[in-house]
């Protein structure tokens, strides 16, 4: 996945979830976040951004905030790009082998979930969570209650038990880290209905990406250390 007409600048504050005030060589501007997470451990005052400049003269902001520089560690934050990424993952063969199908936002009974894939003998449910909370190598989801989040994991299950295959994927949006858990601390439930999804015979993966200012490209998989 790139990036076009990317710049660099300086976060100084977010007035809400949705914008934040940049300094772009000494020129104060609106940008979207795109993400409406709290990300209160990247989004810091002084902190380095990347930016890409809006394609489009009709927008409110002319930029997009997409990654952060976490001290010496690069984090992309766009939280559309796990799902972007993880397609890509799957055209190029290295996650399902001999894909004949794949079906976006597919709807099955009262469930939407990010990816359908059927292979010859295979049919799979899939849904993808993208991953930015980090401390000392250890990287964790979610990083606020998810209600939502809870919800696709019981209904994965459920596809197990109507004769699919199922997983759900976390897209680690940075490289070199330890390993993956749930965030029971902030949200036990998660972590709960993660561990019952498993033994319901849903796969969990968790893969890191390789991060550039530019650039977001799914790179190897996470150990899963689940409680």
């Amino acid at each position: 996945m790139i990036y076009l007409n990317v710049c660099e600048g300086i976060f100084l504050f977010r007035p809400n979830r949705f914008i934040a005030k940049v300094n772009i060589d000494g020129t104060v501007v609106i940008a979207h976040v795109k993400n409406t997470g709290r990300c209160k451990e990247l989004l810091v005052h002084g902190a380095k951004v990347i930016l890409q400049k809006a394609n489009s003269s009709k927008r409110k902001t002319g930029y997009d905030l997409i990654t952060v520089w976490k001290n010496e560690r690069l984090i992309n934050m766009d939280s559309q790009a796990p799902n972007k990424v993880f397609l890509e993952y799957l055209q190029s063969g290295r996650c399902i082998e001999d894909i004949t199908l794949i079906k976006s936002e597919a709807i099955h009974g009262n469930s939407r979930f990010d990816f359908y894939v059927e292979t010859i003998r295979r049919k799979i449910f899939i849904e993808v969570k993208g991953v930015t909370l980090e401390k000392d190598g250890v990287v964790l989801f979610p990083d606020a209650p998810t209600e939502r989040g809870v919800k696709h994991l019981n209904e994965l299950a459920l596809c197990i038990g109507e004769g699919y295959e199922a997983m759900v994927v976390f897209v680690i949006q940075m490289s070199n880290v330890h390993y993956f858990t749930s965030n029971n601390k902030t949200h036990s439930a998660f972590g709960e209905a993660l561990v019952a999804a498993e033994k319901a015979g849903v796969k969990i993966i968790a893969v890191d990406c390789m991060v550039t200012e530019n650039s977001l490209t799914i790179n190897n998989s996470v150990p899963i250390k689940l409680t």
